[in-house]
């Protein structure tokens, strides 16, 4: 069987609709809030990725029962401390930092010992960030040299904190949040921005008053624990993140149009579609709604032969974490040159996607210049491939894969791109998406 597949060709003109699968971050949240929720709970448009599905199984394994009906899945929720497992107990969390880092905080409650294990992408990433918060609500949490795998063991005396989280990171974020539902008294996070799915999901669905102050620099959290919630519907809308592909590769393809329905369109979210409109890119939204504090929009691409470089501001990194390298692709066919600063968090994803951002660009002819905090991109608006593209060594990183995708259907050239299996943790469907719009993928 071959280990790679093959684009040898662009993908021809289109004009089409998509809907793009449920959102990776809310369905994690949703199952983790749901779980220790009292009573049922439903969500339509699960994620069924394999991130996903190792957080339905993590949370099996922890005596909550999950059941996955025709049209959605139904979690009977255990309480806010209501885990039922056996000491020691192992969960693997398999490639998701997300499912693991928030867990931590989800197991604030829980007294026995719950050992946190993850697959080798995962095991190289830094826990130390959710450890230090997390201790001093006086949880148990050790790990090995701040890396997987992670030993958490909760208490029946937790205590409130006050936190000051100068990463911008939503999971540390978020882990604290989780931790704060089991802690009596009120729960202060001083938080550099990042995205909001947390705080919005306890105060819209589970109605737990929540304060937020926004100014410049930092958002001021303030919530108060040990308040039981009752089970939740929800629905999840379509992922940005996986969008993102799509975007590029209509913009970079030839007389191309798409919309893209029902996407979560979260201001922490959008920096994409701020960057891309900056590049002079044809890109709009429309339809814009809310949905139980989540913004949700259509929106509609089309190809844009003038792109232009960009510096990019500092204050959309946060923004647009998951979606920089195709956002660096972009800018590969840019005029003029790109630039990005403050981005050294590109380091501590699935790979260090900094690292092989600049590797990539260099073996398609775009010259850049990388630091440890920064990246250059000289575009070029000619670039057209003859040459053979091999990717591999990296890491099974799902969003490399997929940018490499993009490049091959829009660049030219002969790619040969490793581990298919990589979307499975984000995208199962990614492919099949591609032919519906005339890929020819071998």
């Amino acid at each position: 069987m071959k280990k790679y597949l093959s684009i040898n060709s662009l993908i021809p003109s289109f004009n089409k609709k998509l809907n793009i699968p449920g959102d990776k971050s809310l369905s994690i949240r949703w199952i983790l809030l749901a779980s220790k929720a009292l009573g049922k709970s439903r969500v339509f448009n699960l994620l069924e990725s394999e991130d996903v599905m190792n957080a339905i199984i993590s949370m099996r394994k922890l005596g909550v029962k999950i059941i996955k009906k025709k049209k959605y899945y139904e979690v009977n929720g255990v309480g806010l401390n209501g885990f039922e497992h056996k000491d020691n107990i192992i969960i693997n969390a398999g490639n998701s930092g997300t499912f693991a880092r928030l867990l931590c905080g989800a197991l604030a409650g829980d007294v026995k010992n719950v050992k946190i294990v993850g697959d080798n992408s995962l095991s190289k990433r830094d826990f130390s960030r959710v450890v230090k918060p997390l201790k001093l609500f006086g949880i148990n949490i050790k790990t090995r040299r701040d890396k997987l795998p992670v030993i958490v063991k909760g208490s029946k005396y937790l205590r409130p904190i006050y936190y000051k989280e100068e990463k911008g990171s939503a999971q540390v974020k978020s882990a604290i949040l989780l931790a704060s539902l089991s802690a009596p008294g009120q729960t202060v996070i001083k938080t550099k921005p990042s995205r909001t799915h947390t705080e919005i999901m306890i105060k819209n669905c589970l109605k737990i008053p929540i304060k937020l102050k926004k100014n410049k620099s930092f958002d001021i959290i303030k919530i108060n624990g040990q308040q039981h919630f009752k089970g939740f519907d929800y629905e999840i809308p379509g992922d940005i993140s996986s969008a993102a592909f799509f975007i590029v590769l209509t913009i970079l393809a030839n007389k191309s149009r798409l919309i893209i329905k029902n996407v979560n369109f979260n201001k922490s979210r959008v920096g994409i579609f701020e960057i891309l409109k900056k590049m002079k890119a044809k890109i709009k939204v429309s339809n814009l709604r809310n949905y139980r504090g989540e913004r949700l929009a259509d929106i509609l691409v089309k190809s844009s032969k003038n792109l232009k470089g960009i510096k990019c501001p500092r204050s959309l990194n946060t923004k647009s974490i998951d979606e920089f390298l195709i956002i660096f692709l972009a800018c590969a066919k840019a005029k003029g040159v790109s630039e990005f600063t403050g981005i050294k968090e590109l380091r501590q994803k699935e790979s260090d996607r900094l690292k092989i951002a600049a590797k990539f660009l260099k073996s398609i002819g775009i010259k850049v210049d990388e630091k440890f905090d920064s990246l250059k991109i000289y575009g070029n608006p000619d670039i057209s491939l003859k040459k053979t593209i091999i990717v591999k060594n990296f890491l099974k990183d799902h969003r490399v894969f997929m940018m490499s995708c993009v490049a091959a259907l829009t660049l030219g050239g002969c790619f040969k791109i490793y581990d298919k299996s990589s979307i499975n943790s984000s995208f199962p469907n990614f492919l099949v998406l591609l032919k519906k719009l005339g890929a020819k993928i071998k």
